[in-house]
């Protein structure tokens, strides 16, 4: 029997021709015997602009819906998920090799770690990179470590929700991606510390492609109403986690 992880990609029209990239950096993963990647490449949007940039290989599962934007494109793919393990891959965004197998390795043979992010690189448009200075030690993560950083350094994480590996039954039960225009990963990021521990991998496990047309360019990411009522929802529900001992997650 494979065991799988599934890479959720959520994608739209301007962002579909860097899905070559990204399915190049998944060719490049060298996964133990008994392993193998899924992915799950879900449209935002019912279009035409998407499907010729779709590889063909038996391993993705492509899909189309309504458009709600990343975070319910993501949650609808998350129905064709299979695996054990589920894993974040943005359609502009590249995985270094190695990045699913130490993923895998962590969660594999730590049961009290429900899920694990990694270093990231900024890639920047003339090929050059960009790293984050202030990452966390590598290692164990504690509940509730990310909000209390998040509240301490206006509302930015000391761990990249872009590069999430979580354990499938998890990221179901805390429902998926948050139904907001924006930040609907780090939601998620803060949920998943209210209720179990993660884990930081030192190695560089992304490279996160900074160009015009990413979301988190536009105007309208920044609108300081908007932005405060993101941030005020993503607190009160992982708060609201944190305070409910019976969803604790604490095996080992």
């Amino acid at each position: 029997m494979t065991n799988v992880i599934s890479v959720i990609t959520a994608v739209h029209g301007p962002s579909a021709e860097y899905l070559a990239d990204a399915y190049k950096s998944l060719l490049e993963q060298q996964l133990p015997e008994g392993w193998d990647w899924q992915w799950v490449i879900q449209q935002d949007g019912e279009t035409d602009d998407v499907v010729p940039y779709v590889p063909d290989d038996v391993r993705i599962s492509f899909g189309q819906g309504r458009h709600g934007r990343a975070g319910m494109a993501r949650t609808m793919g998350l129905s064709r998920a299979t695996g054990q393990f589920v894993k974040v891959l943005d359609a502009d965004d590249m995985l270094p090799p190695g990045t699913l197998a130490r993923d895998a390795a962590v969660l594999t043979a730590r049961p009290d770690v429900a899920w694990t992010t990694s270093r990231v690189l900024d890639l920047l448009p003339d090929g050059s990179t960009v790293g984050f200075d202030q990452d966390p030690p590598a290692g164990p993560i504690g509940r509730g470590e990310v909000l209390a950083h998040w509240k301490a350094h206006d509302f930015r994480a000391q761990v990249h929700p872009a590069t999430l590996c979580v354990r499938r039954e998890l990221l179901l039960a805390v429902g998926g991606w948050m139904a907001l225009p924006a930040s609907e990963d780090t939601g998620l990021l803060l949920a998943l510390n209210a209720v179990s521990r993660g884990w930081f991998v030192e190695e560089t496990g992304l490279l996160y492609r900074k160009w015009p047309g990413q979301s988190t360019h536009q105007a309208a990411h920044s609108h300081e109403t908007e932005r405060a009522a993101r941030m005020a929802v993503i607190q009160a529900r992982a708060e609201a986690l944190l305070a409910l001992e019976g969803w604790r997650i604490d095996a080992g």
